[in-house]
């Protein structure tokens, strides 16, 4: 009889491991946004551009398209957005067409001013006597026309539309018509709206605010059968985000209900699945302390994919419950199974060095995680679970030899027949090979659908995609605007060559304050300027004193002291220029983004000998970054497999017995790589850490397979416990495959799959003969 104090033991250690889980999950808390898996960059182009990702203006940015009704009454909605939202401190601007006219009057009154300094069109400061003249005749037009009478007093003191030449810099090079006042795609019905949200876009928290603002702003506008569409980077983060912590919630609760079922339906026993929590919670614990410690947090993917790997940390107890006869000591099982034991989980962890010394902290992290909670869980399970084991005397509930097990023993006796799966998988990989993916495109997380819609929706209001940008570098904002100004003759060169066609900058927006000086300077005197005047409205009929505001006018700008970057805080030039002119760590920059890009090269090769411009093609450093990892993780994949191949060699010391193992091992690999090649998949950096780990359960497998049977009941034994760790990876990861995160998807549909060839090939090519007699 089991002396009661025993099963004492075994509580007070589930009650102490399952504390310290918690107060570990508690005291660490997790970290969701995808900036948390970026890396830190391998050259300038990818630092510079990941930490723009991270901390820039262009996260800050938020489209909105309204559609499903009417073209009034999306009309209508889209006002009464921009009206609601405008004086909401959570946006810096709010725009869908109305905006000049909705400016403040001071801002009109400084543009007024200004606008002469400020325009980025020469013809507006051209006050020849044949330039004022082709003005006037279009002031006379204007004057004829319907609005004449309402802006007759505008027209005869802008000549030159230097004022709407200024503003219309402010607003986006946007492909919209306008109907109803507002904007409106160009090719359905579908109401536009541009926003700046004063909230960092990585700032997790006061971005699903804001999308909560949004959604409840139009909802109190009675849309009724129209829909509200939202798409930017924040938005993607936010959904990015509140999809992880479903998937964490999802593995937390599902991952353990399945486990816990599969482990009593084969042991029977509260007890075990007592036992069994105690490697799971010290497990867990250890591995979040150490990620923490190693990274300085703990990313939400890393738990949720370490919940799944702790799946397969279980195997190394139920092994040794799995393997020990009742009133058996647990010395005796692990001396029968030890050996194979700390092989598995020594090879399983080299299996993991790709992941872990790959270089991107997400990634890492995962490998960090899975790789620590295996060693743990294997250490608990070699110095801690003998002593529960005997506490309450834990074995399988059915033991012995198995009539069904024995019939399928017989299978093995057809082993040859695996060529044929192995030659069709051959023959899908020669006739559909494998390519290395990697473009970081192969890694989004944003589905199809979505993107479709924030590609429609840039397009349509003039947002940047930044193929190609140019970073210009200065200590202050006036040198960086002075270093813009300077390479517009670069730019003219280049359009004239056919390489670009135009380029949005700042300095286009605010030029430097010594252009705005030379600008001035430049204005002609009254005097001049009126003598210019009068030879221009000869035979035109315009009275002597038509155009004096507009004399005086010139004579007031001629004196104006010029905009610097800080008068124009708080208001809607500031939310023009801010994504174009920053600071970074005390270090000014400003990006150029040329339009409509015809030769790349031309462009880089212009700027090679430039200084303190930096040339960024986002598709090409991104693509390389990714690339970079790629072959990193490929480098440390392969050095791990060759460690682990020679610890097999070592460990093993038993030619048949090597043979057999990397036979099946190698087997389920070269399967799997044929599922791939038929269902099309490109190999990408998340089919490598796959198949890393399929390397490792595989190898988990074959080693328990091939271990020395002592009898029937041995072998019925380690093929009860290994079904019952195949079942519970298989389960666990197909659970993973169900998340909405598309990176642990693919993880577990390629793992799930896997293992179920490891199994197979395991029971088929690394076990021992059956006995015939």
């Amino acid at each position: 009889m089991t002396h009661p104090a025993r099963p004492r033991f075994l509580a007070a250690a589930l009650a102490f491991s399952a504390i310290l889980a918690a107060v570990v999950l508690w005291a660490i808390p997790l970290r969701l946004d995808m900036a948390g898996f970026l890396p830190k960059g391998h050259n300038d182009g990818t630092r510079f551009l990941l930490r723009e990702v991270q901390e820039g203006v262009a996260g800050t940015i938020v489209m909105l398209g309204i559609e499903g009704a009417a073209e009034p009454e999306l009309a209508r909605l889209s006002l009464g957005m921009q009206k609601a939202l405008s004086g909401n401190p959570q946006f810096v601007s709010v725009m869908n067409g109305v905006f000049s006219a909705r400016q403040t009057q001071g801002l009109q009154d400084t543009l007024m001013a200004h606008r002469y300094q400020l325009a980025p069109d020469a013809s507006a400061r051209d006050f020849s006597a044949a330039a004022l003249g082709q003005a006037f005749e279009g002031v006379l037009d204007g004057l004829n026309s319907s609005a004449g009478s309402v802006f007759s007093d505008m027209l005869l003191r802008d000549p030159t539309k230097a004022f709407l030449n200024t503003v219309q810099t402010l607003e986006p090079d946007v492909q919209v018509r306008m109907e109803h006042g507002v904007w409106f795609a160009s090719d359905r019905p579908r109401a536009l709206l541009l926003l700046r949200t004063t909230a960092p876009g990585m700032d997790l928290l006061r971005q699903k605010a804001v999308q909560q603002t949004l959604q409840t702003t139009f909802a109190a506008l009675h849309p009724g059968t129209a829909r509200l569409l939202m798409s930017g980077p924040s938005v993607f983060a936010v959904r990015s985000a509140t999809g992880m912590r479903a998937d964490m919630d999802l593995m937390a609760f599902c991952s353990v209900l399945m486990v816990a079922g599969v482990l009593y339906w084969r042991f029977r026993s509260f007890w075990v699945l007592a036992a069994i929590g105690v490697p799971f919670f010290l497990s867990l614990s250890v591995a979040m302390i150490v990620v923490r410690l190693v990274f300085g947090y703990v990313h939400g993917i890393a738990l949720g994919f370490g919940m799944t790997m702790l799946g397969v940390a279980l195997d190394y107890p139920v092994l040794l419950i799995g393997h020990r006869d009742r009133g058996e000591g647990p010395e005796a099982t692990l001396q029968r199974i030890g050996h194979s034991l700390r092989l598995g989980v020594t090879t399983a962890v080299l299996g993991l060095t790709g992941m872990v010394f790959c270089g991107l902290p997400g990634l890492a992290q995962l490998g960090t995680f899975a790789a620590t909670g295996l060693v743990v869980a294997a250490c608990v399970t070699l110095s801690l679970m003998p002593r529960l084991v005997v506490a309450a005397d834990l074995a399988p509930s059915v033991s012995g030899p198995s009539p069904q097990l024995a019939q399928a023993e017989k299978l093995r006796r057809y082993r040859v027949l695996c060529a044929v799966p192995l030659l069709i998988s051959g023959v899908l990989l020669w006739q559909h090979p494998l390519v290395l993916d990697t473009r970081l495109a192969a890694l989004s997380p944003i589905p199809e659908q979505a993107r479709r819609v924030d590609e429609a929706l840039r397009h349509e209001l003039g947002v940047p995609d930044a193929s190609l940008m140019l970073a210009v570098s200065g200590v202050n904002p006036q040198a960086v605007l002075e270093r813009e100004e300077a390479l517009s003759g670069v730019w003219a060169h280049l359009q004239q060559q056919g390489a670009l066609s135009g380029v949005q900058d700042a300095a286009r927006l605010l030029p430097s304050m010594q252009t705005q000086r030379l600008r001035a300077e430049a204005l002609p005197a009254p005097a001049v300027l009126q003598s210019a005047i009068e030879e221009a409205r000869h035979n035109l009929p315009f009275r002597p004193d038509a155009f004096s505001a507009f004399v005086q006018d010139v004579a007031a700008a001629r004196a104006l002291a010029p905009l610097s970057v800080q008068d124009m805080a708080g208001t809607p030039l500031e939310a023009a220029l801010s994504p174009l002119l920053f600071e970074r760590q005390g270090q000014w920059f400003g990006l150029v983004f040329p339009e409509r890009v015809h030769d790349r090269a031309a462009i880089e090769h212009a700027m090679a000998n430039q200084p303190d411009v930096l040339v960024v093609d986002m598709k090409r450093e991104i693509d390389g970054l990714s690339a970079h990892y790629t072959a990193r993780t490929l480098r440390w994949m392969i050095a791990g497999c060759g460690l682990a191949l020679a610890v097999l060699v070592y460990g093993l010391r038993s030619a048949s017995r090597l043979m057999r193992v990397t036979a099946s091992v190698g087997a389920a690999l070269v399967s799997l790589l044929g599922v791939l090649a038929i269902m099309g998949h490109p190999l990408t950096l998340i089919h490598l850490i796959s198949l890393q780990f399929v390397l490792g359960v595989s190898l988990d497998y074959a080693l328990f397979f091939a271990r020395p049977q002592l009898d029937d009941a041995e072998r019925a034994r380690t093929m009860r416990t290994l079904l019952t760790c195949n079942a519970m990876t298989v389960l666990t990861f197909g659970l993973l495959a169900t998340c909405n995160t598309p990176l642990l998807q693919e993880i577990g549909k390629t793992v799930a799959l896997g293992v179920l060839f490891a199994m197979a090939y395991g029971f088929l090519l690394a076990g021992q003969r059956p006995r015939t007699g």
